[in-house]
């Protein structure tokens, strides 16, 4: 019994020196692995960024601010009125959304008018609850820019949201 107990374990699973190779091979693969996507998404994004750079700047060029300072709206973009109403549940909840309608050809102002009250009728059936997360608000979105399209027959192919406020 005696001799049992004094014979030495013998060490299973692999030597140090193996574990530190692994490591090292390990590492080597996981600073190549970034390099390569480094590269490729930074190829990738130069590309997409030259033409957005450009156009914005063309927008900046053209359509400088008036001599009071407040921008004018480039072609085809009709600035609505500001919508301030009381949201359907709960009524204490006020929304003011600042909108802008994208239009096809020349703005139709008796057409925005129009689209403007459509869209105030429709923020007074809004539910809180349905804009509470980012997905209810791309909804509220498309919601908003498919009333837009129907009242105006296809005119209206965009909203921007300039600012949309709860209080």
């Amino acid at each position: 019994m005696a001799l049992l107990e004094q014979q030495p374990t013998e060490k299973k699973g692999p030597s140090l020196v193996v574990q530190l190779g692994m490591l090292l091979v390990m590492s080597a693969l996981a600073a190549g692995a970034a390099w390569f996507a480094g590269s490729y998404l930074q190829s990738r994004s130069g590309s997409v960024e030259e033409p957005a750079a450009t156009a914005s700047e063309s927008v900046a060029t053209t359509h400088a601010p008036d001599e009071d300072g407040a921008a004018t709206p480039p072609p085809g973009i009709f600035m609505l009125e500001p919508i301030t109403t009381n949201l359907a549940e709960p009524s204490e909840v006020w929304v003011r959304a600042e909108l802008s309608l994208v239009f096809e050809g020349e703005p139709d102002p008796a057409m925005a008018a129009a689209i403007h009250q459509d869209l105030f009728a429709y923020l007074r059936t809004v539910k809180l609850r349905q804009v509470e997360t980012a997905s209810g608000l791309q909804h509220l979105r498309s919601d908003l820019a498919e009333r837009a399209s129907i009242r105006s027959e296809g005119a209206v192919k965009q909203i921007l949201f300039r600012a949309l406020l709860f209080e």
